[in-house]
């Protein structure tokens, strides 16, 4: 899960011709270029909630379940992070 975009408004607003204030136009614009960074979070935090109580493949191995999906943090030949909140599978490592 590699969040990517930019949905800082300021920084979006400030490219606006002569920094006007923006339009209907510009705000229709501006919210459809950021659903698909919105959806992507969306998608994070729901995969984050309901997968926290579980190995998400960070390395930590403090649940006895990383044993089985993620033993000796197999998940790291990925690089850091959550692996399994990224997308990786540990059925694929493992």
């Amino acid at each position: 899960m590699k969040i990517t975009g930019n949905f800082d408004a300021n920084i979006q607003l400030t490219a606006l011709p002569d920094q006007r204030t923006p339009t209907k136009q510009d705000w229709e614009k501006l919210s459809k270029s950021w659903q698909p960074l919105i959806e992507e979070r969306i998608r994070s935090l729901t995969a984050l909630r309901d997968q926290l109580s579980s190995c998400i493949g960070c390395g930590c191995l403090s649940l006895k379940s990383c044993a089985l999906y993620n033993p000796q943090d197999i998940a790291n030949t990925k690089g850091t992070g959550p692996r399994y909140l990224m997308g990786d599978k540990s059925s694929d490592l493992v």
